[in-house]
Parts: structure tokens; sequence; C-alpha cells
């Protein structure tokens, strides 16, 4: 059997231990994960390989599913096509996907070269939430692989650029956000002394914007009332300056102890506090509330979530995202703001909530009106902000 004709069994293999799970486990990327790294047979080229065929597979499920039993080589050559274009599937391609043309960028034209239907990537109930979703350009930046965004959190970035350099990644910068920079697939940030030294953060672009359009002043006192492992807890610190400061809360202990690592890595802990989750301190300049979502607007990078998340689900996201703006509503002093967000493009999780809460928040008006940030405007994840201000 030829090379390619070994890893098209083995990647057949794998489709068939993960189809159980992938309409159901909102957990697959550490499945994936613990497949790849449990089989000895694979040298890290290998995991490239199958980790990128894999994730293309439940990018283009409809496309690619019914073949695994029936036609795994034809399964194989439309993964292998319609994958990212990176050293490690070049070769693969190569060979099982000979014949085809070249890849074109929109949805429509794969869709005509593969006799599908583009309308078949999208699961149809989203089209109530972000009907968006269903053409271009929306529909082929939800399928493109999510790219890698740093924040530069140092004085001077001349040092890091050139460290980027150095290694001979190819980086740029955000057009809408300061500090952004792009990097290239495969480039192995956590590896350099720019990241050991804390001067750059692994953050989404869409993710640095939130806090660029709320507005963020010096010297202020923020909440970050869901902080997770810290992205935009650390972005805040570094936007208030050494005469503020941020206080962190979270339901998960383990969040909030990665977040206590990367403060002090940025040497920023300083600026950080980390107080109980059951009763956070008021009084706060600002609030946010980056709250658990459905997280659809992470589909390139996530884009088992399109096959997990329901209807269902989102009503189930949409009431706790108002119970947390209820919950941290007082903990705005008179005259701050209170920020919310979520990585969703469903309008029942976003402007819904946003709307819900002004209709029942006495004491509170409108400053950011709901703001969708859609991943074609920025390259990167979906988003949505909106601020309010206390009277």
């Amino acid at each position: 059997m030829s090379r390619a004709g070994s890893q098209t069994r083995t990647l057949a293999e794998m489709l068939r231990r993960l189809r159980p799970h992938w309409g159901s486990d909102a957990g697959l990327p550490a499945r994936i994960e613990s497949m790849l790294g449990g089989d000895r047979r694979l040298g890290s080229r290998d995991r490239r390989l199958y980790r990128e065929l894999v994730y293309t597979t439940l990018r283009y499920l409809p496309w690619i599913a019914p073949f695994i039993d029936t036609d795994p080589d034809e399964a194989a050559r439309r993964a292998a096509w319609l994958a990212g274009d990176i050293p490690a599937v070049q070769p693969f391609r190569g060979e099982v996907a000979a014949g085809l043309p070249e890849v074109p960028a929109a949805a429509d034209e794969k869709a005509r070269v593969l006799a599908c239907d583009a309308e078949a990537l999208t699961p149809h109930w989203f089209r109530a939430e972000c009907p968006e979703a269903f053409s271009a350009p929306l529909r082929d930046a939800l399928l493109e692989r999510a790219p890698l965004w740093l924040r530069l959190q140092a004085d001077d970035p001349s040092p890091v650029l050139a460290e980027f350099d150095a290694r001979g990644w190819a980086w740029r910068p955000s057009d809408l956000v300061a500090g952004a920079v792009r990097l290239p697939h495969g480039a192995d940030v956590s590896a350099t002394g720019a990241y050991a030294s804390g001067k750059v953060e692994i953050q989404d672009v869409g993710s640095q914007r939130i806090l660029a359009l709320a507005g963020v002043g010096a010297g202020e006192r923020w909440l970050d009332a869901c902080a997770g492992a810290g992205g935009k807890t650390l972005q805040l610190a570094s936007l208030v300056g050494p005469g503020g400061r941020v206080t962190a809360r979270d339901t998960r202990r383990s969040a909030l102890d990665e977040l206590s690592v990367r403060a002090a890595r940025s040497g920023l802990s300083g600026r950080v506090a980390i107080v109980d989750p059951s009763d956070p301190p008021s009084g706060f300049d600002a609030v946010l509330v980056d709250a658990p979502c459905t997280g659809t607007g992470t589909w390139r990078r996530a884009p088992h979530l399109k096959w997990v998340t329901t209807p269902e689900g989102v009503a189930s996201a949409a009431a706790l995202q108002l119970r947390l703006l209820r919950e941290n509503a007082g903990r705005v002093r008179t005259g701050g703001r209170l920020v919310y967000a979520t990585c969703s493009l469903c309008r029942s999780e976003n402007a819904a909530v946003a709307q819900a809460f002004l209709n029942e928040a006495a004491g509170f008006e409108a400053l950011l009106p709901g703001n969708t940030l859609l991943p074609q405007s920025h390259d990167g994840d979906g988003y949505f902000v909106a601020s309010f201000r206390r009277a």
C-alpha cells in the first residue's frame, strides 16, 4: 500500500472513532488531541496532517461524512482538497486530490466543483439567529482556518517583532486594533522569548476589539466578572495603567489559577486582584460581563460547535447571560458603565439580551448600541459588544 493509501486508511479510522461524538461532545477538541497524542505511530508532522484533515471534515461535515464508510478514498480526497494549504497537507493532497482544480475561495464555487449544497454547511436552525451566515462573505469567513493573533504587551515592540523576523515569521499588524499582530499558522509563540517574558499574549483580534470599542480610561477600576483565563483581564490591566486596578472573578478556580500565572509572567500582578467569585466588591467605574455563550462566533476555530449547538442551548445561554447582567449591574458605580460581550453571532444571545436588560434595568441607558463584530470585518472570531451607563 502506498503512503497516501495508508494515510487514507488511518484518516478513515480516526473519523469513525470520532463520529459518535461530533454531534454531541462540546469537548471534542480535547478528544481529538488525546487520539492524536495517544497514537505512537504518529510523528509531529503526521499529527499536523491528521489534525488539519479532521478539522476540515468538521467544517465541511455534510460534504465528507457520507463517504467515510462507503468510499473512504473520496472522503480523503475531499478533505485533502478543502484543507488549509499547510506543508503537512501538501504531499497528501498532491496524491489523493490530483485532477481537482485549485481550491476556490467561495463556498458556492467549491460546492459546484464537488456537486454539493453550500447551504448544508450551516445548520438550518441558525438562519433565524444569523441569516448572514448563509451567504458570502460571512459563510466563507466561518469556513476558513482561524488565524493566530497576538496582543503586544510591551512599551517598545521592536525587539518582539525583531524576534519574529529572526524566526522567519511573516507577521502583520491589524488595521483596526493597535498592538494586535497576526502570525502565520504553525508559529510556536510559546517558544519565544517574547512570550516567556510576558511581552505578548495570544488573544484573538476580535476579542481585543471589544475593549477598544468599549473604551477604557487610565486609572479606572474595572471588574472582569467572567474572567476565565484572563485574556481581557490582562488587556484591561494594560489599558488602565499603573493607577488603575482590575478585579477578576470567575466560577472556575482552574481558570483563575492560569490567570494568576499569566499576570505574573506579564508583570501586571500589581494591577490585578483575584477575588472569591461568591462575593465580589462593588462601586466599579466599569464592569465587563464577557458572558458564557454558545460560541457561534468561533466556528472557524471550533467547527465542531456547528453540530453540537442547538436552539435549546441558545435559549439556555441567553437566560444565563441576562442573569449575569442583572447580578453585576449593582456593582457599577453611579455614572459607571456595564459592558456586555459574547463570542456568539446569535441574535437571541446578543441584541435580544441587551434589550431585555434595558427594558427591566431602571437607571441604565444604552451607551454603545449592540455591535456585532463579524469575522470578515477584522479577520478574527465573531463577537458582540454593547455597553450601558448607570445614570
